[in-house]
């Protein structure tokens, strides 16, 4: 068989690669594994066959043969490492099915076709990630969307080896999650989303097909409530819980500058700005609402973090700021679960033991942010490293882009995107105190999931390789990058993800 040498378009790029004979694919192979990974190699033969148009047998528990895919657990390895080796078949292995589940997301990026049908790309792999939060965040408050259209957003991000799902799932224009006991939250204040668009919200069966869903693909799903301010859609529903609107100049040049309503007690908001609105803090009713609602959200979920939110809080006293961080941060302990919080939190000085704190400054701290973000260190937590001008995913590619923002300091090219490191960002931090990344999509603008594809693909790979793989790793360089993110389109296309052809990426010919 010959089958040309190629680089290897792998994303992220494994710890070790060293180079094996390919395996060509037949209508004669099968995926063979045992019974505790039944559930990764089904997903694995699904996505073979629907790729290749072969059948992909899936047998359990017998002897492998020639030309086989086989799945094996195996003693000794990381929670998420693996092994992959081509020759005779294909075989992976790891410690645990989640490691599994990572070696055949790795497999599909392996396969491809010549003249002569579809192969395995040849590789010997040794693989594991550098941080163990590799997050993605979808704002479903500003525009909402389906069970549906989340679980294709996690077919995707999964591919590169994303293991969370933040899911920001309440804000000024949205409320998207069925608290027993209080109606009007979703009634009234999900009903409507950013620019006048519908609205919607999870219901508790809902919320548990999406976690399920996510569980999986080895994928834990953080759900954000998001407090003391960005609440307008408590004001819509329960107005008894929150304070007036407080203008700001930033709130009041954005609406002049977009041609955007500001913000009016009692009714729905469909615009952008933020920093408006607040609960009541220290209100023995909202401390109940807000509790409630907390402990509701954390037995809905079986992963360890509930996120309370906790920026852009300029409608709050600052003294009554670090009075509600401090209720809300022990309300979520209490559940025993681990709170989480952007990083303006930090500043309150009255965080639960143990929070871990999300950075979304820039690459280089803005005065004081740095202060804030270790003060989560110093607590016994860690941090989520979230840069916005280049982990945004909602920026601008460049001036032209017609959806996204671009507050972050201007567009964030792919380029740019990709050429930061996690342990450079908040000084004084050690690269141990840091959990992982995420990438955040806000979706103010984002309306449909075409909107989705466009903004995440292609700078999601590079921010996954930045999570997963070493910072002095092979070919964890910009120029290895851009052409290893040329050679996902065909997969792209594929899957019906409409990716953004960005002209830094020499695409190949559609």
């Amino acid at each position: 068989m010959s089958i040309g040498v190629a680089p290897l378009p792998l994303i992220p790029y494994p710890t070790s690669v060293s180079a094996a004979p390919p395996v060509r694919l037949t209508e004669a192979t099968r995926v063979v594994t045992g019974e505790v990974t039944r559930g990764e190699a089904f997903l694995l033969a699904a996505a073979v066959a629907e790729r290749t148009g072969l059948g992909m047998e899936l047998v359990i528990g017998v002897s492998p043969e020639p030309g086989d895919i086989v799945l094996a657990l195996g003693e000794g390895g990381s929670d998420e490492g693996y092994s992959l080796r081509t020759g005779d078949g294909v075989l992976i292995q790891a410690a645990t099915p989640r490691g599994a589940f990572w070696g055949t997301q790795t497999l599909r990026q392996l396969i491809a076709r010549d003249a002569d049908g579809w192969f395995v790309r040849g590789a010997d792999i040794t693989d594991s990630p550098r941080f163990a939060y590799r997050g993605v965040m979808l704002d479903v408050a500003r525009h909402f969307f389906s069970v549906a259209e989340v679980c294709r957003f996690i077919d995707g991000i999964s591919a590169y080896k994303i293991n969370v799902l933040h899911l920001h799932l309440t804000d000024d224009q949205g409320w998207r999650i069925e608290i027993d006991g209080w109606p009007k939250l979703t009634e009234l204040g999900g009903r409507t989303a950013a620019l006048g668009d519908e609205g919607g919200y999870y219901t508790a069966e809902d919320y548990a097909e999406i976690i399920a869903y996510a569980a999986a693909r080895h994928m834990t799903v953080v759900p954000e409530i998001d407090t003391p301010g960005h609440t307008h859609a408590i004001t819509v529903a329960y107005p008894e819980f929150t304070e007036q609107p407080v203008m700001n100049e930033h709130l009041e040049a954005d609406a002049a500058r977009l041609n955007q309503a500001l913000p009016v007690f009692g009714e729905p908001y469909l615009s952008w700005g933020v920093g408006f609105s607040s609960v009541k803090v220290g209100d023995p009713a909202t401390d109940a609402f807000i509790t409630d609602v907390f402990t509701q959200v954390a037995a809905m979920t079986p992963g360890p973090w509930v996120h309370l939110g906790g920026d852009e809080c300029l409608g709050t006293d600052p003294a009554d700021f670090a009075t509600f961080v401090g209720m809300a941060s022990a309300a979520i302990a209490a559940t025993g679960k681990t709170p989480v919080a952007w990083h303006e939190a930090g500043r309150s000085g009255a965080l639960a033991p143990g929070t871990v704190g999300q950075y979304w400054g820039f690459r280089t701290p803005q005065p004081g942010v740095a202060d804030a973000a270790r003060t989560f260190v110093e607590g016994g937590g860690a941090l989520i490293i979230s840069p916005a001008d280049a982990a945004y995913l909602d920026m601008k590619y460049d001036d032209s882009t017609e959806l996204g923002l671009a507050w972050a300091d201007g567009p964030t090219s792919v380029e740019e995107s990709y050429a930061w490191d996690p342990a450079a960002v908040v000084p004084g931090v050690d690269e141990s105190q840091i959990l992982g990344i995420e990438a955040p999509l806000w979706a103010e603008s984002i309306r449909t999931p075409a909107d989705i594809d466009y903004m995440t693909y292609p700078r999601l790979p590079g921010l996954a390789e930045i999570g997963w793989s070493a910072a002095d790793g092979p070919e964890r360089t910009w120029a290895s990058l851009r052409e290893r993110v040329a050679q996902q389109a065909p997969a792209w296309q594929a899957d019906g993800i409409g990716y953004y052809r960005s002209p830094e990426i020499d695409w190949p010919q559609a």
